[in-house]
């Protein structure tokens, strides 16, 4: 006959009878799917034993899982049942090794997240602070940013002021034609054109059809003006 180990019980506090016989399991290198219930009941007992010695509180949870590893201990000392229908003997400890499992998955989870609240405790967040505007690349462009744009390329075109030599009837320009015009050059151009380029020629009042034209293109939503950075060149696309 084998001689009886002797094992030592570390006396700590335990958040409740599971995470007791899980470090008894532990402890003791037990396996978990073949536990011996006649040794874990007596050092869970002696546990119990040694809380009370140290008038330590002995919670009704730890009686009752007591009472759990005594029934438990009983019904293998008694003749196995007949087999159940699927051909496999009932095991008396299923029930408690399904418990203790599901235990400790729980504890690693939280194991899990208290390692992660303590990581969190070294940052601290605020909410975004507002940028001052100028900061920020414009999205719309204002319409006086436009009539800005439209008089510096009016001057860079200025007309020569010399009288005619001779007086020419001048060409009627319609802004829906200018309208078609823009969005022509905006496909030539793979949906994209600089501001400056939708002026490249043309008399004063034609160059002011074809802005009132790119306007009112702005205002159905047919193209976008759009600026990536501030003071930046502006560039027409097709929406």
């Amino acid at each position: 006959m084998s001689e009886k180990k002797d094992y030592t019980i570390h006396l700590k506090a335990f958040d409740g009878p599971m995470e007791l016989l899980l470090h008894l399991i532990e402890k003791n290198k037990i396996d978990i799917y073949d536990i011996p219930m006649a040794e874990l009941t007596r050092q869970y007992l002696d546990y119990l034993d040694a809380m009370r010695e140290l008038d330590m509180e002995v919670t009704s949870s730890f009686l009752v899982m007591a009472a759990t590893l005594l029934q438990i201990k009983s019904r293998m000392m008694l003749p196995k049942k007949p087999k159940n229908e699927e051909g496999e003997e009932e095991d008396p400890r299923q029930e408690l090794v399904e418990r203790l499992l599901e235990y400790r998955r729980f504890k690693e989870v939280s194991t899990v997240l208290g390692s992660m609240a303590d990581m969190q405790e070294h940052f601290v967040s605020r909410a975004p602070l507002p940028l001052p505007v100028h900061h920020l690349p414009p999205g719309n462009l204002d319409l006086k940013v436009l009539v800005a744009a439209f008089r510096e390329v009016m001057e860079s075109r200025e007309e020569n002021p010399a009288a005619p030599a001779a007086v020419v009837e001048p060409e009627p320009y319609h802004i829906e034609d200018k309208m078609e015009e823009i969005l022509q050059k905006l496909r030539a151009g793979k949906g994209k054109l600089r501001f400056d380029e939708v002026f490249c020629s043309g008399t004063r009042s034609e160059l002011i059809v074809t802005f009132l034209a790119l306007l009112e293109l702005i205002k159905q939503r047919s193209v976008a003006a759009k600026q990536q950075q501030l003071f930046g060149a502006i560039v027409i696309v097709m929406q």
